[in-house]
């Protein structure tokens, strides 16, 4: 019995599969740093994942939604600013000696470049809530 078949009805299972496994090994660590290039790569590579898990080629032109919604799984994107604000919060509540939360509020001294302010785990996550 092949557990990955088209034909075999267990998109649940297939999608909770995914999120447990392949998704938890992809997201691993992205809390911290991710550029948006590394974003759209992961968006990528995880639709390529669930195409295949599906049984769709690219041809066949079936929407990412459609199959994400079939798999019962949340796009990857979502998932990952959920891990970041959930990551921001955990270090909001330590204490003013914890070494993240001494990065986080640490102001840099000097004169800033010309170009624009780089993204800051301040501004990132606090436009998201």
């Amino acid at each position: 019995m092949q557990l990955w078949r088209p034909e075999f009805e267990l998109d649940g299972v297939r999608g909770r599969l995914h999120s447990s496994c392949v998704r938890s090994s992809m997201l691993h660590g992205s809390e911290t740093c991710l550029r948006k290039e590394n974003e759209v790569a992961l968006q990528r590579a995880e639709m390529r994942i669930v195409r295949w898990m599906c049984g769709v080629k690219l041809h066949d032109r079936v929407p990412s939604k459609e199959l994400r919604g079939r798999l019962g799984l949340d796009d990857i994107i979502s998932v990952l600013q959920q891990n970041r604000l959930q990551w921001y919060g955990h270090v909001l509540q330590k204490g003013d000696k914890y070494w993240a939360k001494k990065c986080i509020e640490y102001e840099v001294e000097g004169a800033r470049p010309r170009s624009r302010p780089k993204k800051t785990w301040e501004t990132d996550c606090g436009k998201r809530l």
